[in-house]
């Protein structure tokens, strides 16, 4: 039941406008709001993202009311607590102030002030005759699901996946190696029925789109009035000798996966884990099986250095050290010629040879080599067109083109990217955040028809030693790299300029860096690379109002 809690030290509400401050709770054990004073109004919030707890004294408050999360991107709604873009599914709560005999006060129950959270509020009892089927159980489907009943979509929704479980973070298994799925699901099997959504395990096996029915494997068919593809990406496996038939060697994008890896791990330390792909998926669980399963690893790239695809080799050397001082060895420039099996039992790997003659001995391999887009069941689908990766290419609504009342988000989905630099160039973004905020813009498109879609910056973080954070992208290139802060303590800010614009920004231990160059990219207002080489902080920046992508 709510009643009337103090907030400590607090005789009037004196804040600035724009100013953000933390402040305890009289009479709550660890009870903490957080106060924002913007457009000339107080709001009291909880204190912590919904996402994975972090501070939100740390954010970015914009203009327009958006308070975003200095970690991972999650932005709220400072008047409602509404959750504006991923990777939070839960709002933060919002509470009344009551001032009095010199103290100010919050209207709020114990609970939902220690709960840092409210629940949507996504009950629904089906009606009409609308039809939403999302085939895919990912990032995107729980975005696009979600959304739909946040914003009112009373028709029915079926997610059709061939996992076994409900959506789950599927980012935790290559940062955390995390078997057991209950422990990472987005939401509760409970939350699907009472928001009357339905989840169907089945395998996909092709599309009538013109009859507008979609068909599993089984042999159902699931009619639709709009259509959502969210599949995700399928891993590479490597078509060299010995990978396809010898045991212990491991793909990674599921449960099962992760499943596997651990009982070849097992309980003993030091057994020999070749990696063999140094992005993001490799370089995370080479870190999380040398770091917290205490195994010895090795990665191999065909980079100058970890992540120089993405990073560039100055950066992806910082990444290449911290691993290093967790116990990682590297061979990079390196290319796989076989796998071999193990003279004590040849149904197993036993090692890796590469093509300048190293052998790695190995008691198991992980391949971490990148994903293509899982649209096989598409493939043969004549009225439908896929690009040359495999992807299908889309409006800025995600609308696919060329079919009616079809979307794709997500690793599938390929789109105009208008972000700095982007200049609407045909983009595919494999990231998290990306999936689900396509799929929350497309569930808010079917729900409001005609409505704008709206903006958002790709943003995407990785557990190197350190907490990395991204923000922007660089499909058009980049040229120039300017580098703030202490690299060799792993406490930077990288800067990627085409020209003189910034396309992307990364940063370690520089928080609210990244959340605040998401906001200036948004606006247009992102400093120049000349800017920043004479000493700009994006943090001294005032953010204006209008959005400009």
């Amino acid at each position: 039941m709510a009643q009337q809690y103090q907030l400590k030290g607090l005789t009037t509400l004196d804040l600035m406008n724009g100013e953000i401050r933390e402040v305890d709770v009289e009479g709550v054990e660890e009870g903490k709001v957080l106060l924002v004073r913007h457009g000339d109004k107080t709001h009291a919030l909880s204190s912590k993202c919904t996402h994975y707890g972090a501070p939100l004294k740390l954010g970015v408050l914009t203009p327009d009311g958006r308070l975003t999360c200095a970690w991972h991107g999650a932005c709220f709604n400072v008047a409602t607590g509404d959750v504006e873009d991923a990777p939070a599914l839960d709002p933060i709560a919002k509470f009344e102030i009551v001032e009095k005999s010199g103290s100010v006060f919050i209207k709020a129950d114990e609970a939902s002030i220690k709960a840092n959270r409210r629940s949507p509020d996504a009950k629904c009892s089906v009606q009409g005759q609308e039809k939403v089927v999302v085939v895919g159980g990912g990032s995107g489907a729980m975005g696009a699901a979600q959304s739909l009943r946040e914003q009112g979509f009373n028709g029915s929704i079926t997610i059709i996946s061939a996992e076994p479980y409900p959506p789950i973070d599927r980012t935790k298994l290559s940062k955390a190696l995390i078997q057991d799925a209950s422990n990472i699901l987005l939401r509760p099997q409970a939350w699907f029925n009472e928001a009357s959504i339905n989840l169907i395990e089945a395998e996909v096996s092709s599309v009538d789109f013109s009859k507008k029915l979609v068909f599993a494997s089984s042999g159902r068919s699931f009619s639709y009035t709009k259509l959502i593809l969210a599949t995700g990406g399928t891993p590479k496996a490597l078509p060299l000798p010995g990978f396809k038939d010898l045991k212990n060697i491991f793909l990674l994008r599921t449960i099962p996966d992760v499943q596997a890896i651990l009982s070849a791990v097992g309980q003993a330390k030091g057994k020999k884990v070749v990696v063999i792909g140094s992005s993001f998926i490799g370089m995370e669980v080479g870190n999380c099986l040398a770091s917290q399963k205490g195994q010895s690893v090795t990665v191999v790239g065909m980079e100058k250095a970890p992540l120089e695809r993405v990073m560039g080799a100055e950066v992806g050397r910082i990444f290449q050290s911290v691993l290093e001082k967790a116990g990682v060895k590297f061979y990079m420039e390196a290319s796989v010629d076989k796998a071999v099996a193990s003279k004590s039992d040849p149904s197993h790997v036993g090692a890796v040879h590469l093509k300048d003659g190293t052998v790695l001995e190995a008691d198991l391999v992980i391949l971490g080599v990148g994903v293509s887009p899982a649209t096989k069941f598409l493939s043969s689908i004549k009225e439908l067109k896929l690009e040359e990766d495999g992807s299908l290419r889309t409006d800025e609504s995600f609308a696919v083109q060329g079919l009616q009342d079809v979307y794709a988000v997500g690793d599938i989905a390929t789109y105009p990217y208008h972000g700095p630099t982007g200049n609407g160039t045909p983009t595919r973004i494999e990231h998290w955040n990306v999936a689900q905020n396509a799929g929350r813009s497309v569930g808010f498109s079917i729900a409001h028809p005609g409505s704008k879609p709206k903006s958002f910056i790709p943003i995407f973080w990785s557990a190197l030693g350190s907490q990395l954070r991204y923000c922007g992208n660089t499909v058009n290139g980049w040229d120039e790299l300017i580098l703030k802060g202490t690299p060799e303590d792993a406490r930077f800010v990288a800067y990627y300029a085409k020209g003189e614009e910034i396309a992307a920004v990364a940063s370690m231990q520089m928080d609210p860096v990244m959340s605040m160059c998401a906001e200036l990219m948004r606006r247009g207002k992102m400093p120049s690379k000349s800017e920043l080489k004479k000493g700009i902080n994006p943090l001294d920046v005032s953010l204006p109002s209008e959005i400009k992508i």
